[in-house]
This record gives C-alpha cells, sequence and structure tokens, in this order.
C-alpha cells in the first residue's frame, strides 16, 4: 500500500519539477499541509474519526485507519472502508508538531493486521475514542472502538500509546445489550470520565425505516444511546438511555463546560430540515445530567465540504488542552490534493472552538490555518524524527531502534529533495553547537540543517554512511554554526540513486555554554531505590528518564560524578513535573547536604525544567543522591556538574 503510494508521489514530483523548469531532484514539495499552516496536522498518511485525549500536558489523537484502496490498474478506488482495521495514532504539546505513534492493530479476525491483530473476535476498527482514569492509584487507559457497526469494543492500556490489550475478549456493547435495541448502526464511541470518576460511552446512529424512512424517523431516529460505565470501564452498569437528538446521523461527541455537558452528533442529510438543523453539521444539544435529557441548541461546525471542497460525512471531537478549547475534525485535503478529489479518504483537522458565556458555542471557521503553534520545541532534547510539523516525499514506519517511545517509528522512502521540518525550535541566545542523528542505511546520503526554508541558512550538514541494514542504527554527530533563536528548522535529504537512501530516527541538538560541565543520564551509571526508567513522556535526553515510584524513600544515586578539584559546584537538575511542588533530600558520598529541596512545576510531564543547586564535591568520584520525602518526586532526566 505505502509503496504504491510513494511511487505516485515520485511521479507527481517529476512532473511538477519538468513543468516548472526546476532539476527533476530539486527539493520535494508538500501534499497538503504548506509550511505556516497547521491543517492538516499531518499528510504522509491518513486518519479518519479522530477522537482526542488530553494527558500530560499533550493532546492525543485516536484516529480510523483510512488507506488507499487500489483498482488492479494501479489506480485509486474510492473509499470502502475495508482497510479500517487499526487505529492510527499521534500526539502533540504545541498543536503543529506531530510524532507519529504508528498503527494500533485492533482487529484480529480473520487473520486482520496480518495474525497480529488485538480484539481476536473483531473484524474492524472504525471510530475510536480514548481516556484515562486513575484506578488503585494508577492511571489506565481505555480506547473504544467500533467492529464496522455492529458493537462496542474497547483495549486497555498503561500508557496512551500502548502497548494495548484487550480485556475481556468480546465486544461490550452489542445489540443485544438492554436499552440497545432500535439503534440503526452501532458504531461511533465517545466516552467521558465525569470529575466523580464515572464512565459514560455514547454510540449509536442511523435512520430507522431501512430504505424508505418516513419523515418522523428522520426527524427523531432515536438511535443514538448513553450507558453508564462500571468502575473498571470495561462493564456496563444497567440499561442503555436513548439521547432524542434530532436528525441524528452519526458521530458522538461528548464534553463538559462550567457544569453542562454537551452532547454533540453529525445531522443526517436525509428529509426535510428547519433552518436551525442544517443537514450534514455538527449540532450540539446540553443537560445537567451526563446520562441526559438533552435538549437541542445549535450547531457549531459545517460539513467539510463548505470549507474544503470534498465534502463527505463530518466527524468531530470538543476537547480541551491547557485551558483552550479546540475541535477536532477529519476532511479529503491530502487525497484531494493528491488525486483531484476526495475519493472519501480523510485526513484529520484542528480549530479553536468558543463557547460563549451563555452556554452556546460559536460557529467554527475550518480552514487550512489552523491553530498557531502554543509552545516552542526544544532543540536540545531528543525529538523523535516522526515528530513532524511539514514535510514532503517522506513515509512512516516501525522501528527497532533502541531508546525510542513505544510502537517507536522511524522517518523512511527518503530520497534525494525529500524534507521534513519542525516549527518554532528556540535556540536560545547561546545557540547550538552540534546535532547528532540516529540512522540506518545500505546506501547513504546527506542529511542539510537549513533555518526557515528548505533553502535557508545551512547551519550544518550530517553525512550518513551505509551503516549494514536498514534497521542497523547508528548515531552521527556534526558542529553546527549560527543557529540561535528561535526557527523553523528543515532537515533536507541528499543523495543518488532510486532507492531508500537511510532510515531516520531521532535527533537532538546540544548548546553552545559560558558554563562547561559534565551530564550524567538519570538511567547511566545509577543506583535506584522504588524508582524506574520510563520512556512515556517525551523531550527527555539520552534513553529515557527516572520515575519515582514512591513518596517517600524512593531514591536515584549517581555512582560515579567525577571532579578535578575539591570545591562547591553547581549541579543542575533537569526534570519535568506537571503541578504542584515536590521535595527532594540530596546525599553527598552518604551523607544529606540539602533537606526538602523544592522542585516547583515545569507545567506537564514532558515540559522539562531545570533546577540548580550548590553542593561541595571531593577531588575524584563522588556519589550523590535524591531521596523522597513525603511528595514522590519529579521526573529526573539528569544531572549537569559544573567544572569550576
Amino acid at each position: 500500500m505505502k509503496r504504491k503510494y510513494k511511487i505516485f508521489l515520485l511521479i507527481i514530483s517529476l512532473l511538477a519539477s519538468s513543468l516548472s523548469g526546476m532539476p527533476a531532484l530539486a527539493a520535494t514539495s508538500t501534499i497538503a499541509k504548506s509550511v505556516g499552516n497547521s491543517n492538516p496536522l499531518i499528510d504522509h498518511h491518513l486518519g479518519a474519526d479522530p477522537s482526542a485525549l488530553t494527558y500530560n500536558g499533550r493532546v492525543y489523537l485516536y484516529m480510523s485507519s483510512d488507506n488507499y484502496e487500489y483498482n488492479s490498474d494501479n489506480t485509486i478506488k474510492d473509499n470502502s472502508f475495508a482497510n479500517l482495521k487499526s487505529v492510527n495514532v499521534i500526539s502533540s504539546d504545541d498543536m503543529v508538531n506531530w510524532t507519529d505513534h504508528g498503527s494500533i492493530p485492533v482487529a484480529g479476525a480473520y487473520g486482520a493486521n496480518s495474525g497480529q491483530g488485538i480484539a481476536k473476535w473483531a473484524g474492524a476498527s472504525w471510530a475510536p475514542a480514548a481516556t484515562v482514569k486513575n484506578i488503585n492509584g494508577k492511571d489506565k487507559f481505555f480506547l473504544y472502538f467500533a467492529n464496522s457497526a455492529g458493537g462496542i469494543g474497547v483495549l486497555t492500556a498503561d500508557s496512551p500509546i500502548g502497548p494495548w490489550s484487550d480485556p475481556i475478549g468480546k465486544a461490550l456493547v452489542t445489540l443485544s445489550t438492554p436499552g440497545m435495541s432500535g439503534v440503526v448502526w452501532l458504531f461511533d464511541p465517545a466516552v467521558f470520565v465525569d470529575s466523580d470518576g464515572t464512565g459514560y460511552l455514547y454510540c449509536g446512529g442511523g435512520i430507522p425505516g431501512d430504505s424508505n424512512p418516513t419523515q418522523a424517523q428522520r426527524a427523531n431516529p432515536k438511535t443514538a444511546r448513553v450507558l453508564k460505565l462500571g468502575s473498571d470501564m470495561t462493564s456496563i452498569v444497567g440499561s442503555a438511555v436513548t439521547i432524542d437528538a434530532p436528525f441524528m446521523f452519526e458521530d458522538s461527541g461528548i464534553h463538559k463546560y462550567n457544569g453542562t455537558y454537551y452532547y454533540s452528533y453529525c445531522i443526517n442529510f436525509s428529509g426535510t430540515h428547519p433552518s436551525n438543523i442544517p443537514a450534514g453539521e455538527i449540532g450540539y444539544m446540553t443537560s445537567s445530567s451526563p446520562m441526559g435529557p438533552f435538549t437541542y441548541k445549535g450547531h457549531f461546525l459545517k460539513n467539510p465540504g463548505v470549507f474544503f471542497k470534498s465534502g463527505g460525512n463530518n466527524h468531530h471531537c470538543v476537547f480541551n488542552l491547557n485551558n483552550e478549547w479546540y475541535v477536532v475534525y477529519h476532511a479529503q485535503t491530502v487525497s484531494q490534493a493528491l488525486f483531484g478529489a476526495g475519493k472519501g479518504y480523510r485526513s484529520p483537522h484542528i480549530n479553536k472552538l468558543v463557547q460563549n458565556q451563555d452556554g452556546t458555542i460559536q460557529e467554527v471557521a475550518a480552514d487550512y490555518k489552523g491553530v498557531s503553534q502554543i509552545s516552542n520545541l526544544n532543540p536540545y532534547n531528543r525529538v523523535e524524527a516522526e515528530t513532524i510539523g511539514w514535510n514532503a516525499g517522506i513515509l512512516t514506519e516501525k522501528c527497532s531502534a533502541s531508546g525510542g517511545p513505544v510502537s517507536n517509528q522511524d522517518v523512511t522512502s527518503i530520497h534525494n529533495g525529500d524534507w521534513i521540518a519542525v516549527g518554532n525550535a528556540d535556540f536560545g541566545s547561546d545557540g547550538a553547537k552540534t546535532v547528532k542523528a540516529n540512522v540506518a542505511s545500505t546506501v547513504g546520503g546527506k542529511i542539510e540543517i537549513r533555518l526557515d526554508s528548505v533553502t535557508g541558512s545551512l547551519v550544518g550538514t550530517l553525512d550518513v554512511p551505509s551503516t549494514g541494514g536498514t534497521q542497523t542504527w547508528k548515531e552521527i554527530e556534526t558542529t553546527v554554526s549560527n543557529a540561535t533563536g528561535v526557527h523553523n528548522v528543515f532537515f533536507v535529504f541528499t543523495g543518488n540513486g532510486s532507492n531508500n537512501l537511510f532510515n531516520f530516527d531521532y535527533w537532538q541538538f546540544s548548546q553552545n555554554s559560558s558554563t562547561n560541565g559534565t551530564t550524567y543520564e538519570a538511567e547511566g551509571d545509577t543506583t535506584f531505590t522504588n524508582a524506574v526508567v520510563e520512556t512515556l513522556n517525551l523531550g527527555y535526553n539520552g534513553t529515557g528518564y527516572a520515575n519515582f515510584n514512591g513518596y517517600s524513600d524512593a531514591a536515584i544515586q549517581w555512582n560515579n560524578v567525577y571532579c578535578a578539584y575539591d570545591g562547591t559546584k553547581n549541579v543542575k537538575f533537569r526534570y519535568a513535573l506537571e503541578k504542584g511542588a515536590r521535595n527532594l533530600d540530596v546525599y553527598v558520598n552518604g551523607a544529606k547536604v540539602s533537606s526538602d529541596v523544592s522542585f516547583e512545576a515545569t507545567g506537564s510531564w514532558s515540559t522539562w525544567g531545570e533546577k540548580t543547586i550548590q553542593v561541595a564535591l571531593k577531588s575524584g568520584s563522588n556519589t550523590l543522591k535524591v531521596v523522597t520525602t513525603g511528595t514522590e518526586g519529579p521526573n529526573i532526566d539528569s544531572i549537569t556538574v559544573s567544572a569550576k
């Protein structure tokens, strides 16, 4: 599938180059997400029916796996939804640079997903919805999905990106579930965990009456349902309750604002509609209870065809990130750019959503511009190559390199002139000193690092050798010059031949500094007491970070902190803490030197800050230990000990 797609892109690129009079190997063009725009969120692959989960300062999007279908002559078919058997996942903490977490192989019946499907009973996975709930002191993640239009299943995980498992081995909701009789299409779940910890599941759709429904059936299908979930989130309590959504079609959504519950859905296309319930748009209802009854209030998102030409179904999810409201939805912008018509293949987009003080919702102005970047990217953290703001020519794939997140991906299908870019990397006033990258190749090539455009200022070039295999990984490094301040950063790939030049796992800059020192990673030569190395929250350096597992007496000890001379040194902790403040005691060579050192919140578990203290160290090797004192402690990535 990807190979055919890539060949098509190469043909388009070569044709465009010849028509413009440019060399055939000039930098490849984007498909649909132009540099400076935020929509569509990605264009190196598709994603339909998006839903959002916000966690630790990031938004995770879960999407149906629209993949192109081909005729025998390799032309593109209209989407039959036959490929919706997995769930695509991406995430971002800045709304422009999106990390590709690959696909969850959900459907497992009939050998789906090459026999690796998780839900062995399910033949499809449509319209996913995810949430998190703290159970017995631990965050647990739940992914609900539709088995075509015949039932709702659930998977569970200990992180928002997996690995996932099927806790019950069958559908959670079927037409035999109490209260589900009369639902035409049992699909499109939405899930909500209220402030008291109770979970609710919303689903359903369709119009009764088969091929000849009456106007009354079109106007009041009564095919939407809400079900109360058990405390385990994998069982149902009581009977489903009908939501009498006028002109209901599909696409349940739920959110809570100022104590009011908002049920939203796609209005159907059938029959005669009153002006306040327009066909194909997203309507919404409100209630004082998550179980209803709900009252229709209006609509807030027109059909994507109004904004992007290609229409089709309308699917959305409302979410809040950092106290701002947004709506994610799909539109056929990428397939339209490639083929001149959407053909039913969809891609995710986000725009702001405004809730009025009177409880109504303003009409959303969907567009290619999208949402402005809400925070700068730190180039001195390890950044996965599959974290992409804009790109041209590339694809992503599963990666075997160590040290990455769950379901690690790499950038692949790299040819001369292809590129990836990230938005608003902040190099600071000192600027960058070096850049390193993890690569694998049987061919080799170069990575040009340029600022602000594919032809912008060249600040460094990485020479990529043949490493002996496309999953045989090697870290390479080069010096960098004149990279200061905030810039879009472009990684432009060059090389010879028609084969994939290399695969690209991650990159990271090092910083010029007026104060030299030595950095010791938390996962390096350390001893843990009730603490573990994790890779869940992105932005760490090295191969992970340390997470304390105990409120008191959990410890991390660096075993070999070297100093050339006796003296007082600055010790800089690189750490992350979502909220509040947590304290640590500090020990040097077995003796306590500081009590209750306070680490203030950085804003999220993937936002890394610094805390510097002074301690006396002896010449030679020292041990340095931090111990929790009742507040568990922050996540710690590393310490840097000053030379003087």
